[in-house]
């Protein structure tokens, strides 16, 4: 077999077909394109299977690569992931997902360097992604809300399940407010807001209603913030207070809930309660849960929307 080997240097860029990464001599016979990086890692340009990546394809042309089989050498990772992405746009793929578990840290300067962006972090992962085509990226953006959940809780004395936080600013000192708290991931709402307050009371609850929500914009981390605020039946009436969150909890007079500065003070408070006030006397219907099945992806989800009964008499039946 004859040889011939030249010397090449590879520019970053992004034009579809140009080799991205760094200077590399080209050893070639008439079978086989091999590249000998400047750190001694060999890989092929003929890119073969063993010097991609394992990932897999999306529906939208884009790949997912394998956190679990990536490279234990980093430069090895480097290597793979140059001829990974040569190979991918020679394919016309456009959006790569890198999923990098926390315990692979150290290949993250890696893929920044060859172009990938941050797109989200957990705890124990960061993702970041590459964009591929000349035009702008259509990569769904991170998560942009957070969801919170409120528990209106009233007995059948006529008194609401209060508490009062430890943590929370001076304006809201002394506030007697509803039970609330975020939902989890892959929790829906009604589960959520029935957890959030046994966490924080020890109050057992039945979802009966979502009566309304409020949607605030960059509130946190620049996220914008969904407040479900949702009526509950109890299931019983003795209180557990959880000592981190929460400084005290009882039951406490409707009247006597509304009377509070801070709610008379708020026109957002005020009108939460008035609207669960609306609905005790059924002036008022809000949205119960129900389990649906769509065909576009097969998968159960819950949708919330109210049915009225001709006995119940709600505005707008």
């Amino acid at each position: 077999i004859s040889l011939k080997a030249s010397y090449s240097i590879a520019r970053k860029s992004k034009s579809p077909m140009e080799w991205v990464g760094q200077d590399k001599f080209s050893v070639e016979n008439s079978s086989i394109n091999w590249i000998i990086g400047t750190n001694g890692v060999i890989s092929s340009s003929s890119l073969g299977e063993c010097y991609i990546l394992d990932a897999s394809e999306d529906n939208y042309e884009g790949i997912v690569v394998d956190p679990e089989r990536l490279p234990s050498n980093p430069n090895t990772f480097a290597s793979r992931l140059q001829s990974s992405l040569a190979h991918w746009i020679s394919k016309g793929k456009k959006g790569i997902w890198l999923k990098l578990p926390i315990e692979r840290s150290e290949l993250v300067p890696i893929a920044v360097k060859e172009g990938f962006q941050y797109h989200h972090a957990e705890q124990e992962y960061v993702m970041l992604t590459y964009w591929i085509p000349q035009e702008p990226s259509m990569l769904p953006a991170n998560a942009t809300h957070q969801v919170g959940v409120g528990g209106f809780v009233i007995n059948d004395k006529n008194e609401v399940l209060v508490v009062q936080e430890k943590h929370c600013t001076p304006a809201c000192a002394g506030l007697w407010k509803i039970p609330t708290g975020f939902i989890l991931e892959s929790e829906e709402v009604f589960t959520g807001v029935v957890r959030e307050v046994k966490e924080e009371t020890g109050i057992d609850t039945e979802f009966e209603e979502v009566v309304a929500f409020r949607h605030a914009l960059r509130v946190a981390f620049e996220k914008s913030d969904l407040l479900f605020i949702c009526m509950l039946r109890p299931l019983s009436t003795q209180i557990k207070v959880d000592d981190l969150e929460i400084k005290d909890a009882k039951w406490m007079p409707l009247t006597e809930f509304r009377k509070q500065p801070h709610i008379r003070g708020d026109r957002m408070f005020k009108k939460i309660i008035d609207i669960c006030i609306a609905r005790l006397g059924k002036r008022y219907c809000g949205l119960s849960s129900h389990r649906v099945t769509s065909k576009f992806d097969g998968k159960s989800s819950t949708l919330y929307y109210n049915v009225i009964e001709p006995q119940e008499n709600c505005p707008g039946s």
